[in-house]
Formats: structure tokens, C-alpha cells, sequence
């Protein structure tokens, strides 16, 4: 079975997680300078086996495009010319950073640990393709 991505593309830093072949866990892979997303994405999915690739959509808290959207937009474009084959899902992203930045905490990592950004991002993708797992599945 075909592994699904999840990217949270931001202004400087792209997390991405990706499921197993079986589609049950969401794991972190990496996090990138998001100038070099369409190239590791190009890569990874040259090598991969991926049939979707899940993209977070930042809204405000009542609904409306956050200021990033347009960057992100652009990246869905470019994206979709470069993997005009590849299902592309957008989901809500809201809270992932935060649910993240939980997580960390949670989990014991000290504060210098804590604000490493892109142990953050790739831990907010993940966030964001286990739920869409668990949607998936209920």
C-alpha cells in the first residue's frame, strides 16, 4: 500500500511526516528549508511510494486565510505543476503548532531542546497526518 505525506510548509521551514505502508502511523521525516521542498519532495516521492500528499491550510481562528496564505498557495501551485498526477488533500492546521509545542513538553525535552523549530514543524506534520489518519478511519 502507497505511504501518504503531510507537509507544513512555512516561510522558512517545511516539516513532513509521512504514514507507513500500511497506513496506520504517522511518523516525522524531516524538516526542511522551504526553498528546497519542491526538490526533497521530487526525491522522496521518486523513490517513495506515495499516493497523497496532505498540505496544511493555516486559517485565523474564525475561519478566514491566515497572512501565510498566499505563500502557501504558492507552493500548492507549484507543487501540483511539478506532481500533476499526485491527490493533493488540504487540511486545517490550525493548533498543530501548539499541540506540538505540547507535545514537547510532555515528552520531557528540556527547554533548549524545546526551541529547536524544526524539531517543532516536523512534529506539527505529524500531528497533522495522524488525525487525518484517525478521521480516516472512524
Amino acid at each position: 500500500m502507497p505511504r501518504i505525506l503531510a507537509i507544513d510548509y512555512g516561510i522558512k521551514r517545511t516539516g513532513i511526516a509521512v504514514t507507513d505502508e500500511l497506513q496506520i502511523i504517522a511518523s516525522g521525516l524531516t524538516t526542511i528549508p522551504s526553498e528546497t521542498a519542491i526538490s526533497f519532495l521530487t526525491n522522496y516521492i521518486n523513490k517513495e511510494n506515495v499516493c497523497k500528499v496532505l498540505i496544511g491550510e493555516p486559517k485565523q481562528m474564525n475561519g478566514q486565510p491566515s497572512e501565510s496564505t498566499p505563500i502557501i498557495e504558492k507552493f500548492v501551485s507549484d507543487f501540483n505543476k511539478t506532481f500533476p498526477e499526485m491527490t493533493v488533500e488540504r487540511v486545517d492546521e490550525r493548533f498543530t503548532s501548539k499541540i506540538a509545542f505540547q507535545t514537547m513538553i510532555d515528552s520531557g525535552l528540556k527547554k533548549k531542546q524545546r526551541q529547536n523549530k524544526a524539531l517543532l514543524d516536523e512534529i506539527a506534520a505529524t500531528i497533522m497526518l495522524q488525525d487525518y489518519l484517525t478521521r480516516k478511519m472512524i
